[in-house]
């Protein structure tokens, strides 16, 4: 088969990067850095910028291009930056991802559009589109719990042929499905999960990472417990792991991005600012969240 991304190659902990935002609801530029740098220090693989964690479907066209920007002026290629170019309009994701070529990202993240519901051939012409578009390296991003619709394997082989289509975040939580993909596409086409509850299992079935939630609050533990999967160690893995499961349940609490924010606020890096239509995180949850994230931070080994 062909390869075709020589130009992306990252595996294991890619951070889906929060936001952060002022009080008024501006968003906060020293926090982000600082975010950034703490990511760095703490051997985080890669970011992602103005993803779904990142709210960007309340961002501005203008605030996602200067988060992407930012985050790739910070980085100085110390660090891969995916930029957030998804959206379920087909010209404003080929705009998105033309911003973000132009501003330097390593690699773009796609979502699947939502609430349109296209069909198969409506999906291979959307992610064409935006393939052909620039030269940036394009991730796919599969979540059908938030966008109902989700790729066939014969849809994902037809767009994994793009030379700019390199790799899948696969949010289905259904291992069973990769075995199955790994088989039709090009033999360097990158799998990550987008399940930080699955992705160990992810990893060990043939995945090469995730790109997590979890990173925000736990991003040293994320980056142990994929460097293990990948390496073979699954006693290794699964033992970090299990400290790391409450936390991931707790991101259910309420709908994300609302109890990681709120536990990245608990902890001082950001402040607890959240934009409507979604809310701060409901007191009921506080200690289940607190709780969960102390126990994402006890040793496994």
């Amino acid at each position: 088969m062909n390869t075709n991304n020589s130009r992306f190659v990252v595996h294991g902990s890619i951070v889906a990067i929060v936001t952060p935002m002022s009080d008024n609801g501006d968003i906060d530029t020293q926090s982000f850095t600082n975010l950034l740098e703490w990511h760095l220090q703490e051997n985080t693989q890669g970011v992602v910028v103005a993803g779904t964690t990142g709210e960007s479907p309340t961002l501005t066209l203008t605030e996602n291009q200067r988060l992407i920007a930012q985050a790739v002026q910070w980085s100085n290629k110390r660090m891969p930056i995916i930029g957030g170019i998804g959206a379920n309009s087909t010209a404003e994701a080929i705009f998105l991802t033309q911003q973000a070529a132009k501003d330097g990202a390593d690699a773009g993240l796609s979502v699947v559009p939502y609430y349109n519901k296209p069909t198969q051939e409506g999906l291979y012409r959307h992610f064409s589109a935006i393939a052909n578009c620039s030269d940036l390296p394009i991730i796919l991003y599969d979540v059908p719990k938030r966008c109902v619709s989700t790729f066939t394997t014969d849809t994902l082989a037809r767009l994994a042929a793009h030379p700019n289509i390199i790799g899948i975040k696969d949010a289905t939580g259904d291992i069973a499905r990769l075995a199955e993909h790994l088989q039709v596409v090009p033999e360097d086409f990158l799998f990550y999960s987008g399940d930080d509850s699955t992705s160990t299992d992810y990893i060990i079935a043939g995945g090469h990472g995730v790109v997590s939630v979890t990173a925000n609050i736990a991003p040293q533990q994320m980056h142990r417990v994929t460097a293990a999967a990948r390496q073979g160690d699954i006693d290794t893995a699964r033992k970090i792991d299990a400290t790391l499961q409450p936390f991931h349940s707790a991101q259910s609490a309420e709908s994300n991005p609302i109890p990681i924010k709120w536990a990245l606020a608990e902890s001082g890096r950001i402040r607890p600012s959240i934009r409507l239509p979604l809310t701060p995180l409901a007191p009921s949850y506080h200690q289940l969240v607190r709780d969960a994230v102390n126990h994402s931070q006890q040793e496994s080994l």
